[in-house]
């Protein structure tokens, strides 16, 4: 059986109410409805006994006038009657042959029935002795019968018909008495079903409006027993859940507040970790960056002198041997000396691209603009198969010494990630300041493969960009997608170089 949509939206009290009145309303109706029915019958079978009587009463009566021809003591005899009993509506005399011999109609009543109650007119013949056995008159007793009577000829009908208006009339008084006391009892039992919901959903609304309190977070709620049965028990469990629920509600807010506590020392914690962290690196940077460049030094000033030394010597060699008497040895130590003096030549040429990588001059001499032309430059020039490109938008010589390293070594990292990963035709890189001046802009444009940046943090070479960018307070961001290149965006502090 499917549920009753409109069941389920009505209330408590409704529900009630309904189910309380339903069956009074059902015997309602049935007492009503029965009760017309009834009047209505009773009216049918009273005017139906009283047609019967009053037909066959006037046929009995009838006889001699209508045999006689005395129809006028007749018309006054049926027109008293009538004009007595208001719930006749006609009579009618007929003779044998179906003629109306007389008609009289109600002048009270309004409507007729379908139908008339006939009776027929007999002419009778009774049997009178006059005389006794012995010949002497008769002269009746008390010990005499009757003397028999024998119908003998039929001389009319007579036909009466109802009219059951004025007696619908008194049913109809008598019914609205009855529907009067019936619609009292039903106002009667709706308002005590009304009473009855009443006490019922009373303190329901005050368990409803408990929990409600409850449910805001209110679990301080005294909720009394107004009742008994299931309802004041479900009042007394609301009471007692309110109480168990404040209990629960303080001891998980202390355990929250000593969780919290935790976590915030944790934080705290993890942020000194973080920071000291992130100062390690940026002095390991920093060292790293002071050895390269000693050891730049070092390379350029002694190995490199010594080469030049040993280049000079071996063309020394090599003069002297030109002096000497031609011979297979001279022409050796002539080879010899040709071959000392290019290897010292390769050497060196190897000494200076090795100060390039450990310091460039460059970024002494020129600053990140120059140092960063001159590496694109280089790069665009030694790897055809991608194309770079540098804008740069002020004037960057003003710049620290740490923080112009460090944008070097981050542009550095990231074309070499070009280079190796992305596989791309066409590089951009661009420097420029922010509006306030306050901070420096840094963006790799690529069009190679691409990554998904929720992986961007396995790369060693992105985790070293990141680190270095966040040593100095700065903010790097990857937009990429597979087979759509790679954007990335770093801003450094110009006034901090290293986080506190």
């Amino acid at each position: 059986m499917k549920k009753l949509k409109f069941w389920q939206s009505w209330s408590i009290g409704t529900r009630m109410a309904f189910i309380t009145m339903l069956p009074v309303a059902f015997l309602f109706t049935s007492f009503v409805g029965y009760s017309w029915y009834s009047h209505r019958a009773q009216v049918a079978e009273e005017l139906a006994e009283r047609g019967k009587i009053l037909a066959k009463a006037l046929a009995e009566t009838s006889e001699y006038n209508v045999i006689s021809g005395n129809l006028a003591d007749l018309r006054l005899t049926i027109n008293g009657l009538v004009q007595s009993d208001k719930s006749i509506y006609r009579i009618d005399v007929v003779d044998a042959s179906q003629k109306i011999a007389i008609t009289v109609a109600s002048q009270a009543a309004v409507d007729a029935e379908n139908r008339y109650y006939e009776a027929p007119i007999m002419k009778q013949v009774t049997w009178i002795n006059l005389f006794s056995d012995n010949g002497v008159p008769h002269v009746s007793g008390s010990s005499d019968t009757k003397p028999p009577t024998f119908p003998t000829e039929l001389v009319g009908y007579v036909r009466v018909t109802m009219s059951p208006s004025n007696m619908l009339d008194k049913q109809a008084r008598r019914f609205q008495i009855e529907l009067a006391m019936a619609a009292l009892a039903l106002m009667i039992s709706g308002a005590l079903a009304y009473f009855l919901a009443r006490s019922l959903t009373t303190p329901l609304n005050s368990s409803i409006g408990a929990l409600r309190e409850i449910r805001g977070g209110n679990y301080r709620v005294a909720l009394p027993v107004t009742t008994g049965g299931e309802v004041g028990e479900l009042q007394e469990s609301i009471t007692e859940m309110s109480v168990a629920l404040g209990q629960s509600r303080e001891e998980l807010e202390n355990k929250v507040a000593e969780r919290t506590k935790d976590l915030v020392e944790s934080r705290n914690e993890a942020l000194r970790a973080d920071a000291d962290k992130r100062k390690l690196i940026q002095k390991v940077n920093s060292i790293v960056e002071d050895e390269r460049k000693s050891i730049a030094i070092e390379i350029h000033d002694e190995l490199n002198a010594s080469l030049i030394a040993a280049r000079l010597e071996s063309q020394s060699i090599l003069h002297l041997a030109g002096k000497a008497e031609p011979g297979p040895a001279i022409e050796e130590i002539k080879l010899k000396s040709q071959a000392i003096t290019k290897l010292t030549l390769d050497l060196y040429a190897s000494g200076r691209r090795l100060v390039r990588r450990l310091r460039p001059e460059v970024l002494d001499m020129l600053g990140l603009h120059g140092a960063v032309e001159e590496m694109i430059r280089h790069y665009d020039t030694s790897h055809p198969e991608c194309h770079f490109e540098f804008h740069s938008e002020g004037d960057f010589s003003g710049l620290g010494n740490e923080l112009a390293i460090s944008a070097y070594r981050i542009i550095q990292e990231a074309l070499s990630n070009v280079l190796k990963h992305a596989g791309a035709t066409h590089a951009e890189v661009s420097l420029r300041f922010s509006d306030a001046g306050d901070m420096l802009h840094i963006e790799i444009d690529d069009d190679g493969a691409g990554f998904s940046t929720g992986t961007a943090s396995s790369g060693i070479g992105i985790i070293g960009m990141r680190e270095r960018v966040y040593a100095l307070g700065g903010k790097i961001a990857f937009s990429s997608e597979p087979d759509r290149g790679t954007v990335i965006s770093i801003s450094l502090p110009i006034d901090t170089e290293v986080t506190t």
